[in-house]
């Protein structure tokens, strides 16, 4: 049995919002609301939701690349939230980053050869002939020739420059790696690939990921657990076959009903959400999603639902926050 290697509580970050002369505080971006994720060790979870729902936010608020407002990160058993910076600095090498532009995520004026051997200067780890081996070693891994070594960033493909993207990632062998829309600005083709690399690694070096997507298929793919995130919070959280056989939240049925079927013989319902998504800083009361939720109560209006397993679902692995939960169906 895994045990846990991230536990994130009561995580909320906020953005002020700044208005008039003096730019005084007017308000608030509600990016992530009281949110609530495991990650046991070799795991992926997959974070899914639509854009401008605060799942990077939630990634960088979880390696404090961004500083959360309040809530809990316990790390390998540390509290992130408690360590001073020089402390932080040494638990980073166990938990990296994959961007999502592979295009703004590599330094331009940098050799692919400095890019990769910085994780180690940093770290001071092995001395100049080792780092240059270890260079070498990691783009063996991902699938690029060592000549990369001293060529620039511009002179590969979208999907080359996530391979190396990758390969800075993994050069300390970290723990966990958030990986924020990785193959998202990729081509259909290339994405695949992208995917199956991340798996084939995740086999050989025991990784945790946080697979951050809107893309439901692919996350399907790769997940164990997937969280399905709504306007800063989740609403529902579940084993990636269990949410897929059965969802129980009227979002996440809507947007399982999306997903394409490659058979053309086969018909789904589909379902078109009404309205938009709302403001992040004006979030509508009670469930942020009643608005467009065709169920919708009055007690929707008023009293945001807790995340809570209901009847009939896996006790240990199936949480809603819904009123209606199981109750009620799209599909």
């Amino acid at each position: 049995m895994s045990k846990n290697l991230l536990e994130v509580r009561h995580l909320k970050k906020y953005f002020p919002i700044l208005g008039g002369i003096f730019r005084r505080k007017t308000g608030y971006v509600y990016a992530v609301d009281d949110i609530f994720l495991t990650i046991q060790e070799g795991k992926t979870l997959g974070l899914v939701g639509e854009s401008g729902c605060g799942k990077t936010t939630v990634g960088r608020a979880i390696l404090r690349l961004i500083e959360p407002d309040s809530g809990a990160i316990n790390f390998m058993g540390h509290d992130l939230m408690a360590l001073s910076q020089s402390r932080l600095r040494d638990i980073r090498r166990n938990m990296q980053i994959i961007f999502q532009d592979p295009f703004e995520s590599l330094d331009a004026r940098q050799t692919i050869g400095d890019i990769l051997e910085e994780p180690y200067q940093i770290h001071k780890v092995g001395s100049s002939d080792d780092r240059k081996d270890h260079v070498k070693n990691l783009l063996n891994r991902v699938g690029m020739s060592e000549t990369a070594v001293s060529r620039f960033a511009h002179e590969f493909s979208g999907g080359q420059r996530q391979r190396i993207g990758i390969a800075r990632a993994i050069a300390l062998n970290p723990k966990l790696i958030v990986c924020d829309e990785p193959v998202s600005a990729l081509d259909v083709s290339i994405q695949s690939q992208i995917v199956n690399l991340l798996i084939e690694l995740q086999r050989e070096l025991n990784i945790s990921y946080l697979f951050i997507a809107h893309n439901l298929a692919v996350v399907k793919h790769i997940s164990d657990d997937i969280a399905v995130m709504y306007l800063g919070r989740i609403v529902e959280y579940a084993d990636s076959e269990e949410l897929y056989a059965a969802p129980l939240h009227p979002y996440t049925q809507a947007l399982i009903s999306a997903i394409p079927i490659p058979d053309p013989s086969r018909k789904r319902k589909r379902f078109l959400l009404p309205g938009d998504v709302p403001s992040p800083a004006n979030p509508p009361s009670g469930c942020h999603f009643h608005p467009r939720c065709p169920f919708a109560m009055a007690i929707c209006k008023t009293a945001f639902p807790q995340l809570r397993s209901v009847a009939g679902a896996d006790e240990k692995n199936h949480q809603v926050a819904c009123h209606r939960a199981g109750a009620v169906s799209l599909l």
